[in-house]
């Protein structure tokens, strides 16, 4: 940690959140705004007095802009909740950089689950279908990521946000309507692809419990039919040992351009497989020169979530340091970008 905080103060600028799975990017950055706009670091004295002074008319019935107001605070690309890693956080005049974050590149690490199709393509979806996984060894998958390596054109997921003509995409899927055109594709570049670990049947994923009925799966087929013939959304199981037998599952580790979808390139990767398969666990390892385990002087790393949980429970109560800096202040200016030094 530094030993000196910069003088000049209030600071804008750039840090990274070691985000977990389970809440929404969006949930991270609303946990930390009270804290960051009550802080000396990020907002200037006067702000501070004036939020302090609305929270006590507050109670009189005073209105008033609140801390969390007094300064800008946004995010650098949205993960999923399913997945954990890197979440760049911009406050000040760092939000003016973080749209640097969504071109640049992005390295992940995500486990496959062969086997099962989802309508999310991961584990937090439904099952839409079913195929034969068996047959699939590590020397089959190693032989066909060179498919996706390079400069690629990749298909939007079907049970996505995008909109065409206005309709999400996946309100198309659901309710079995038409596409008015096929979904355009994007160009995106895989700057690097690799098995990092074959993990077989030795963990303990399963497929989603909730599976998509008859009528869901004739509603995607109809939709998909109307872009794409001889479309047919139907399983192909394998014959059913006595014994539950577990579906292979491994690790792909890949840097990839902004716009990239991960979960589209497992999907895809199923389907050259002759199997299908699903995302179970999605890491964020680096962004830009943010990353989980720096290991160069260029990089830096992320502040863990738990320290910003612990500064929300011990609110005022949490201990300083001799210079009046409380835990989460000091973690975060020893891993922060400056921006500018001051904050107006």
């Amino acid at each position: 940690m530094p030993k000196v905080v910069p003088s000049t103060l209030p600071l804008s600028g750039l840090f990274a959140i070691a985000k977990p799975s389970g809440p929404p990017s969006m949930t991270v950055i609303n946990e930390i705004k009270h804290l960051i706009g009550n802080s000396k670091l990020f907002v200037e004295a006067g702000k501070l007095k004036e939020a302090q002074d609305n929270r006590k008319n507050k109670g009189k019935g005073g209105r008033g802009r609140s801390a969390r107001e007094a300064v800008k605070i946004g995010q650098g690309g949205t993960l999923d909740p399913l997945a954990d890693g890197v979440l760049v956080v911009g406050v000040g005049k760092g939000t003016k950089k973080l749209g640097d974050f969504l071109d640049c590149v992005k390295e992940y690490r995500t486990t496959c689950l062969l086997g099962c199709e989802t309508d999310t393509y991961d584990s937090e979806g439904a099952q839409v279908r079913l195929a034969p996984w068996r047959h699939v060894t590590r020397e089959k998958v190693e032989s066909m990521l060179d498919k996706f390596r390079g400069d690629i054109e990749q298909t939007p997921p079907i049970f996505s946000a995008l909109k065409m003509d206005g309709k999400p995409l996946y309100e198309y899927a659901r309710k079995g309507i038409p596409l008015p055109r096929p979904i355009e594709k994007r160009k995106v570049t895989i700057h690097a692809l690799e098995l990092i670990e074959w993990k077989g049947g030795d963990h303990s994923f399963r497929y989603p419990d909730k599976k998509f009925s008859e009528e869901e799966k004739k509603a995607l087929e109809q939709t998909l039919q109307s872009v794409e013939k001889d479309v047919q959304i139907k399983d192909e199981p394998e014959s059913i040992p006595e014994v539950e037998v577990i579906p292979t599952a491994f690790v792909l580790k890949m840097k990839v351009s902004g716009g990239t979808y991960v979960r589209s390139i497992v999907h895809d990767l199923g389907h050259v497989l002759d199997s299908a398969a699903h995302v179970v666990t999605l890491t964020r390892s680096q962004q830009g020169k943010f990353c989980l385990e720096p290991t160069g002087e260029s990089e830096v790393g992320c502040v863990p979530w738990e320290v910003f949980q612990r500064a929300n429970q011990e609110g005022d109560a949490g201990e300083v340091d001799e210079e009046g800096w409380r835990e989460w202040e000091r973690e975060v200016v020893d891993r922060l970008e400056i921006v500018e030094g001051k904050n107006n």
